[in-house]
């Protein structure tokens, strides 16, 4: 590949205005400018301001923050909250102390690698620490790169999307944390004769990224960059090459790594033998991962440099039932508290009895999806009511066990009951008796509303008008019509009557 030649304003400025014109038929003109390399006070204001990360947790502290927030895991928030503290307040005093601000040669690093199945708080561990800590982050997925940016993305695309998340900031950008996910897929196939070209030359790109670096503001491959720098030229004369130091910057990167506990335990079992060994595979996999050492990710398909720039390793664990049960009960639970704003959204009050919690976080322990799969339940649990409770006057929702397991039937009867409101308002106003339906009576008054072609309420009204002299007349202040009244209305009501006169 031939080197990338220095772009010169000039050729780009008759670049572009030749390509404007042909395109567009549209005359350009660009006004003569001073070239004496001095910036105009319009270029001063386009120059961010930079400014430092003021740092003075300690770990135990962000550890708290995040046992707020996050159940279990607690190896990996241990582990995070201390390197991450130690970074960040490492970098404060190599700020402070005039003998370190080049810092020293040989130094590495704490670049973090996150193992753990799906939808365990990869993502948002380092999301909740990001933001208690308030430096710039990133969130990248390995799948896109390529090695050469032409195909997918750029490695060094995350290193200006630390500068935008920065606004603009370089020196807040150098201090940010860059997240990649699904770093698992550039590993080198073990199934492939050869090397593998493509996944190595991303693991070089970002090993480069990790250690340290210069990386260009301005992508070379961008248009839109391009023409900034010929408009810079056209205010200043010449063109400013800013560039982002990676040395500060910490990688924190994950997966899901299936087949890493296989390589482990095969491992451990080849310097064991007999009865021992026949145990030892019945461990489970989060003691194969505790044994993790850099060999196995080598074997896994990682050069050994790129391994080396991730010291730091911690493993999450699978989320059981009662894991699942404690998020979704947690008042952060970003499950919950959403969908409590969803409803509060049509003003209606939302709110979960704990046994409905459990068995929602029973199915979702079926789908093998960890806290992912909370988010599906209490969608196809909830979303029928959501919409059709706002266009109703209901304004509390109780979400129980038996509206998880049917929530149909739940959203039926509520409504039903809701449709029959005004006719038991009006029955109480006129009796100051106050009447209610069971469940089947709801039911079967809504199917012979739905015969008659009439409204449940005008139904109800029609069969149960002259309940009131009758039931005032037995001394009832509360009274449930059962299925059977809806059946046959009037005979119901002239058996309560003879009962209560033969018992008298």
């Amino acid at each position: 590949m031939s080197e990338q030649r220095p772009v010169n304003p000039a050729d780009l400025q008759k670049d572009l205005k030749e390509f404007i014109e042909n395109k567009y038929g549209a005359q350009v003109v660009f006004p003569d400018v001073q070239v004496d390399g001095t910036k105009t006070g319009e270029e001063a204001e386009l120059t961010p301001v930079d400014d430092h990360i003021e740092f003075d947790l300690k770990p135990e502290e962000l550890e708290a923050h995040l046992n707020e927030y996050v159940v279990q895991q607690d190896e990996a928030k241990a582990i995070l909250a201390t390197k991450i503290c130690t970074h960040y307040n490492r970098m404060k005093l190599d700020r402070e102390d005039e003998s370190f601000k080049g810092g020293f040669v040989g130094n590495i690093k704490n670049n973090i690698m996150l193992i753990g199945p799906t939808g365990v708080g990869k993502t948002y561990l380092v999301k909740l620490i990001a933001d208690r800590i308030g430096v710039p982050f990133v969130k990248g997925d390995a799948t896109k790169f390529s090695e050469t940016g032409y195909v997918g993305g750029d490695v060094e695309d995350l290193v200006r999307d630390l500068v935008r998340e920065a606004d603009g900031s370089i020196e807040k950008a150098q201090y940010g944390i860059i997240y990649i996910d699904e770093i698992d897929k550039i590993a080198s196939s073990r199934n492939t004769a050869g090397p593998d070209v493509s996944h190595t030359g991303v693991q070089r790109n970002l090993l480069k990224m990790m250690e340290e670096t210069d990386v260009d503001l301005k992508s070379p491959n961008d248009l839109a960059s391009q023409m900034e720098s010929m408009m810079q030229f056209q205010r200043s004369g010449k063109v400013e090459r800013k560039k982002v130091n990676t040395r500060n910057i910490l990688f924190i990167v994950s997966g899901a790594f299936s087949g890493l506990e296989e390589i482990v335990q095969r491992r451990l079992n080849q310097t064991r033998v007999g009865f021992r060994a026949d145990e030892d595979r019945t461990e489970n996999e989060a003691d194969h991962l505790a044994a993790l050492r850099s060999e196995d990710l080598i074997e896994f398909g990682f050069e050994s440099e790129f391994v080396g720039r991730l010291p730091v390793v911690a493993s999450l664990a699978a989320l059981t039932v009662e894991d699942l049960d404690a998020i979704l009960k947690n008042p952060n639970c970003s499950v919950t508290v959403g969908k409590k704003r969803d409803f509060k959204a049509y003003g209606i009050d939302l709110s979960f009895e704990d046994d409905a919690l459990r068995l929602m976080a029973e199915r979702a322990v079926e789908e093998q999806t960890g806290a992912r799969s909370l988010v599906g339940v209490a969608e196809r649990v909830l979303l029928q009511f959501e919409k059709r409770l706002p266009s109703t006057d209901v304004r509390s929702l109780t979400v129980t066990r038996d509206l998880v397991e049917d929530p149909v039937g739940c959203l039926g009867r509520l409504l039903e009951s809701h449709e029959v409101k005004d006719f038991v308002a009006r029955f109480e106003e006129a009796y100051g008796i106050v009447l209610a339906f069971d469940g089947g009576a709801l039911a079967l008054l809504a199917e012979k509303a739905s015969k008659e072609g009439v409204s449940v309420d005008a139904m109800a009204s029609a069969m149960f008008d002259d309940y009131g002299h009758g039931l005032k007349l037995l001394g009832h202040g509360r009274f449930t019509i059962e299925a059977s009244a809806v059946e046959a209305p009037k005979a119901y009501l002239d058996d309560l009557v003879k009962t209560f006169y033969n018992k008298s």
